[in-house]
């Protein structure tokens, strides 16, 4: 493993006793057919999970991609290319199959969940979605908090309580919501305290005009709301519902030792959110990938993350967590089904 990666472990892995487990799959991993090291961040996934399970057999079951959606009273102000229409549009195609998440959960066979947190629209009762809503959209960032402290706290028990109710042992995580890439780079500046200059990038596709409002307009929103510095009153100041929804989401996960493969930039801000409440939820994190919006490469050297992929990709949906999957899951299957050199008849290294 890298040293990225051996930091993040040793930081998120706060039970002394999983230390024997981590040496044992270490050997078990040293043992296979290969020269150490030679299969790279695959093994220090397989370690990864094999620590998170408390076992040297490790097994993805049942693999549950939740997108979580919600609309935003600041995309009012103009800081998104796409009007708010778009969410509720988009989750109609989610639920159709349309979506590139849609098509990438079929692929890799993620059951897939759309849960409404906070969409403008009624949607007719559908079995891959879950209505709850806790109210049709937060109010606008720019003119006072996004969400009251009691609709914070509701959102993020409802994230816990859809992720309780699912089989299985993991979950990727993802989101739709116009105006979210705003409501993510307020949470990275003021919890990370970083510029916000730094944290804001063209969401949808701004172009330079656009952007140039959206940094203006973020400006006066963290000037509104000096005393959001903590993790709870920055996500209740600045939103969203889907984002608050996922702080939950990543929470019961973690406390129910299932994996979390995280998607980008907003997924990744309630991972900034939840780590910031409970910074063991790290352990149980893969992060998917680094995504083409500007503050992601600053919210994943906050995170002391490494992510799997770098394509490019500023979809959001869940999208790159999908497209990761195949690789998380081939990291156990290694661990599993690989040979070891005695089983294999295989001669080891020659020292010397």
């Amino acid at each position: 493993m890298n040293e990225t990666v051996n930091d993040t472990m040793n930081d998120t892995t706060t039970d002394p006793s999983s230390a024997p487990l981590a040496q044992r799959l270490q050997a078990l991993l040293d043992d296979k057919t290969k020269p150490r090291g030679s299969l790279g961040r695959l093994e220090a996934l397989a370690l990864q999970i094999g620590v998170l399970q408390g076992t040297e057999r490790p097994v993805l079951r049942e693999p549950q991609m939740l997108v979580f959606a919600a609309d935003h009273g600041l995309a009012a102000q103009g800081v998104s290319a796409y009007p708010s229409d778009v969410t509720w549009q988009m989750v109609e195609n989610f639920l159709a199959g349309g979506a590139a998440v849609s098509v990438l959960a079929r692929q890799h066979g993620l059951a897939l969940t759309v849960v409404d947190a906070g969409v403008r629209h009624t949607f007719a009762p559908r079995a891959q979605l879950l209505d709850r809503k806790v109210a049709p959209g937060t109010a606008d960032a720019s003119l006072g908090p996004a969400m009251t402290a009691a609709q914070c706290a509701q959102a993020i028990a409802q994230g816990r309580a859809v992720v309780s109710g699912l089989p299985g042992n993991a979950v990727l995580l993802g989101e739709m919501g116009i105006g979210n890439t705003s409501s993510a780079a307020l949470l990275l500046a003021r919890l990370a305290g970083h510029d916000i200059a730094a944290c804001v990038g063209r969401g949808t596709g701004l172009d330079d005009a656009g952007l140039a409002r959206k940094l203006a307009v973020l400006r006066t929103v963290l000037l509104r709301h000096p005393e959001a510095g903590d993790a709870m009153s920055a996500l209740a100041a600045f939103g969203g519902f889907e984002i608050a929804m996922l702080v939950g989401a990543a929470l019961q996960a973690a406390e129910e030792r299932r994996l979390i493969v995280v998607d980008g930039f907003i997924v990744g801000a309630a991972i900034v959110v939840a780590a910031a409440i409970e910074p063991t939820v790290l352990a149980a994190c893969v992060f998917a990938h680094r995504s083409d919006e500007a503050g992601h490469g600053l919210m994943l050297a906050h995170l002391r993350a490494e992510p799997l992929l770098q394509l490019g990709l500023r979809l959001g949906e869940g999208s790159g967590a999908a497209l990761a999957w195949p690789l998380i899951a081939s990291s156990v299957k290694l661990l599993d089904e690989m040979a070891s050199f005695s089983s294999a008849g295989v001669s080891t290294r020659s020292e010397g």
